[in-house]
Formats: structure tokens, sequence, C-alpha cells
């Protein structure tokens, strides 16, 4: 899968998933179901997730015999990058925590899927 057409997957996995949050806002209106700064949470966890996945294609592209471990470092380095986040927004915010764990946890889950998900195919067309 080139970038471009990574780029263009990815936006339109991105849009979903930003609509579907949007959509649960107006569905539930008194429930607090996303938390204050949501759309930070979302915008750090999409950036981050979008450089972890190019980071990791150069990487299998560069040198195709170590590609896990171009995959294996990308998503430790988001990890770090998500728990410096998690730390940073916690020490300066004063919100419920539970919410912000479960909207933080399932969006990172869901974004994790789509990187590995895409990088797999690369590596499943590499082995052919």
């Amino acid at each position: 899968m080139s970038l471009a057409r990574f780029t263009f997957s990815y936006l339109l996995y991105t849009a979903v998933l930003g609509g579907i949050a949007y959509i649960l806002t107006i569905i539930f209106p008194g429930v607090t179901i996303l938390t204050g700064k949501f759309w930070i949470v979302f915008g750090f966890l999409a950036g981050i997730t979008f450089i972890a996945y190019v980071v990791a294609d150069l990487g299998i592209k560069r040198n195709p015999e170590v590609g896990i471990m171009a995959i294996m470092g990308s998503i430790a380095l988001k990890m770090i990058f998500s728990m410096a986040f998690v730390l940073i927004y916690s020490l300066n915010t004063k919100e419920k925590g539970m919410v912000f764990v479960l909207n933080f946890f399932s969006l990172y889950l869901l974004f994790s899927f789509f990187e590995i998900y895409s990088l797999l195919r690369n590596l499943r067309h590499q082995n052919k």
C-alpha cells in the first residue's frame, strides 16, 4: 500500500471515527460520553498514529528483513508518547477519570488496530 493510498484510507477512517463520536453526543445529550477535551485527545492519537505508520513504513521499505522490528519500534514509540500525553493531561485537568480512560483507550486501540492492519498488509505483499 502506497503512502498516498494509506493517507486517503486513514483520513476516511479518522472521519468515520470522528463522525461516530459526534453522533454519540447528539444521540445521548444528557450523558457524559466524551471528556471535555475529547477532540484534543482525538487529534493527538490520530497524529501520533499517522507518524508511527510513516516511521514503520519507511523502516520496512529501507530494509525489509527487519520490517517487524520497525513495526514494533513504531508501536513502542507511540506507546511512550501516549503515556506521556496521559500524564500531562491528567496533571493539567480535573475531570472524571473513568470517562477519560474509556475515551483514550478506546481511541488508542481503534487507531492501533488500523495501523497494524495496514502495516501487516504491506508485509504480506512483500512476502509474495
